[in-house]
């Protein structure tokens, strides 16, 4: 596989910006090497749905100026809408959870969250702040609005939570042991 492809891969599942230097060491090559699968990758997507933008030293997949009519149709659609399954899983995980991170989310919920987390926080249901462990990544948490909504003053109102608490520490538990 070509290196422009396995680029691809990492932005789609970034869902954000990254940054040169990572994308650098994540595939074992050195920055010129990915400055010319990125300008590879731009040269593909000229004719397709996706763009590749570049700021700096920074790169994210976005859709396709051409697209732009019906991508907003899409956007305002769900932000004026349900929130959807995928929402309501996502926003459960940060409930019950905690400040969590979007590779997190992801994992548990085996699907990009980039697109509901973006929703969540239009929606004022979720925030995010730059994650202490790694300045280069974000956490999610529920909002104060949120609460609000749901009629609760703190997490430890949700139904179930305490048991919820437990059954996820047995579960991390037993995953650690079979490591």
């Amino acid at each position: 596989m070509m290196i422009q492809n396995h680029i691809e891969a990492l932005l789609f599942l970034a869902g954000e910006p990254m940054k040169i230097k990572k994308i650098a060491k994540i595939l074992g090559k050195n920055e010129d090497e990915i400055k010319k699968g990125l300008e590879e990758l731009e040269n593909s997507l000229a004719e397709r749905g996706l763009r590749l933008v570049r700021k700096g030293e920074e790169a994210v997949l976005g859709t396709a100026p051409e697209s732009s009519e019906y991508c907003e149709k899409l956007v305002k659609e769900d932000l004026t809408g349900n929130m959807g399954k995928a929402g309501l899983e996502t926003l459960a995980i940060i409930l019950y959870k905690g400040e969590t991170g979007k590779t997190e989310i992801d994992y548990i919920r085996g699907v990009n969250s980039a697109f509901c987390l973006r929703n969540l926080m239009v929606k004022g249901l979720i925030e995010r702040k730059i994650n202490p462990k790694n300045k280069r990544s974000y956490i999610y948490s529920p909002s104060i609005m949120l609460f609000q909504h749901l009629g609760i003053t703190k997490k430890e109102e949700l139904p179930n939570f305490e048991k919820f608490i437990k059954d996820f520490e047995n579960v991390i538990e037993q995953s650690d042991k079979n490591s």
